[in-house]
């Protein structure tokens, strides 16, 4: 009777076992731990975008907490269960439009509106995305695929996901975690290649200020940029629609509590469940493939290609400027975005060369004109391929 008990209590012990995470870990389980926990150092530590980098983190964690396959509804892959549910908005493609809602809420055009020509050097700059599109096509991606991970180089993580959602599902994971951790590493990527495409003298170039812009101006704005945006390319309506209206009700001075709940609550509870689900989407056996290399080396190359082609746009836009009514190149960077991170180092770079020379207000022209380019690019590239 005892040695029955005995027995019966270690296969029971023995089928626990089998159930722990320690049973089921393999090496990938662990370097994708790893790869998580260096995410939350990086963002506590040196403060390297924490909204983002701290949820995708804790959900890598979360994603590569091993266990075994028993129908239990564990995993964020296994249908009906919660973190599958929170991935809907990941894989449908809704929660990258209520981001940009309030991203519009929080952004002030003025700086553009000021200076239209600004616009062009957000243009310029997603010349990253196309350069990284034909590399991704000469490296074996089919055109989907390759559309996809080029929007890396627009540094948009919303518009990314967005983007791979429609196009690249299976590449969605290695897509969205390359956009946010390059993001997170713009002040890192940028600068050596703005000093090392500008002249110290044309980086003493200073600007003129900015002009005040009118409330009516900030009001039609918005409407006048999603009809002109919108039917240039209308597969771009969800972000771009989202982006405007986020900025009409900041700017209209009569729907503060919306904007207030768009660029607060709302974008805070987004950010969260995007970060969590994103990071829990980097299954071990899911995102350590030969392919998720090529998009982090692919996506690293296109912020390189977009950096460097806002700052020869400027440039090159130079020789036909009136002396006194020059661009400083090192605003170059900022048609990228990220905002406002390229706009600061564009302003940080300038005063390491003039202490006394702001940039800032200029370079958020472009850093805006790149929000809104990059969902043109993404509406682009899904009526060509999607």
């Amino acid at each position: 009777m005892q040695e029955s008990f005995l027995q019966f209590l270690m296969e029971n012990i023995q089928i626990f076992l089998s159930y722990t995470g320690f049973a089921n870990a393999t090496s990938g389980h662990f370097v994708m731990l790893l790869v998580g926990l260096i995410f939350i150092f990086l963002a506590i530590k040196y403060e390297f975008e924490p909204m983002l980098l701290i949820p995708i983190g804790f959900g890598i964690l979360i994603g590569n907490i091993p266990f075994k396959d028993a129908g239990l509804q564990l995993g964020i892959y296994e249908e009906g269960s919660v973190l599958n549910i929170l991935y809907q908005g990941v894989k449908q493609g809704w929660y990258p439009p209520l981001i940009f809602l309030g991203i519009g809420a929080m952004t002030d055009f003025s700086a553009l509106i000021s200076n239209p020509k600004l616009m062009l050097i957000g243009a310029a700059a997603q010349f990253g995305i196309f350069g990284a599109y034909t590399i991704a096509l000469q490296m074996g991606f089919d055109p989907a695929q390759a559309g996809a991970i080029g929007i890396i180089g627009g540094a948009d993580g919303p518009t990314a996901i967005f983007l791979s959602s429609k196009l690249a599902p299976n590449l969605m994971g290695a897509i969205a975690v390359s956009a946010y951790s390059y993001m997170a590493l713009v002040p890192i990527i940028q600068p050596p290649f703005m000093r090392l495409l500008t002249t110290k003298k044309e980086r003493l170039i200073r600007m003129k200020p900015p002009r005040a812009v009118s409330q009516t101006e900030k009001i039609i704005f918005p409407i006048v940029g999603l009809l002109l945006t919108a039917f240039l390319v209308p597969s771009g309506l969800p972000l771009l629609g989202m982006l405007f209206f986020g900025n009409l009700i900041k700017e209209s001075g009569v729907t503060r509590r919306l904007a207030e709940t768009a660029r607060g609550p709302l974008i805070d509870v987004i950010t969260i469940l995007l970060g969590i689900t994103v990071g829990a989407s980097t299954q071990a056996t899911q995102f350590l493939t030969l392919n998720s290399i090529k998009i982090f080396g692919l996506g690293a190359l296109s912020f390189v290609i977009a950096t460097c082609a806002g700052v020869l746009f400027v440039k090159f836009f130079n020789l036909f400027l009136k002396e006194g009514n020059k661009i400083n190149p090192l605003i170059g960077n900022a048609g990228v975005s990220a905002v406002p991170d390229a706009a600061r180092i564009s302003q940080n770079v300038g005063l390491e060369y003039d202490p006394s020379n702001y940039l800032l207000m200029h370079a958020m022209g472009p850093n805006v004109a790149g929000v809104i380019g990059s969902a043109v690019a993404a509406g682009i590239l899904l009526g060509f391929l999607g």
